[in-house]
């Protein structure tokens, strides 16, 4: 099966195009992804900025935050099944979002909330894990802080 995408242009990298590749085959702890929606985050434009910098020797698919539909799971992934409604912000090592499928991290996905359509829940993602991580990093400062040795 062919993957649609949008890429950065490695011959002009402040340009995108549009390419063609074959559809992935998730490793052990992937799923790949039917994506349905991605919006642009923050760190889309910084990667940008800096692929436009640095010389680029292949086209780069950028995009993050996403949501999509499981197709097909990695033999050690968990907690999913075929055809689960998910939202992530992916792994900026990897190919990004903008793109008709994606290959990602069963441990850095979610399950979609089924208040929230396709785009509000990419739209939505990282806010979301921005709002539940940061609270929690914070306590765990302060109970490191509180505690000294526990948590070495």
């Amino acid at each position: 099966m062919t993957v649609h995408a949008i890429a950065v242009d490695p011959q002009h990298p402040e340009r995108f195009i549009a390419i063609t590749q074959e559809q992935p085959q998730p490793g052990p702890y992937d799923l790949l992804v039917e994506v349905k929606a991605v919006s642009i985050n923050p760190v889309d434009t910084k990667v940008h900025a800096g692929l436009r910098k640095n010389e680029l020797a292949e086209p780069r698919v950028l995009g993050w935050d996403a949501s999509g539909t499981v197709l097909a799971i990695g033999d050690r992934a968990s907690g999913f099944q075929v055809g689960d409604e998910l939202w992530y912000a992916g792994d900026i090592t990897r190919a990004g979002s903008k793109s008709s499928h994606q290959l990602i991290d069963a441990w850095i996905v979610a399950h979609k909330p089924v208040s929230l359509d396709w785009a509000a829940a990419a739209a939505l993602v990282c806010r979301y894990w921005a709002a539940m991580l940061i609270p929690c990093s914070a306590k765990m400062v302060l109970m490191a802080v509180s505690s000294p040795g526990r948590f070495s």
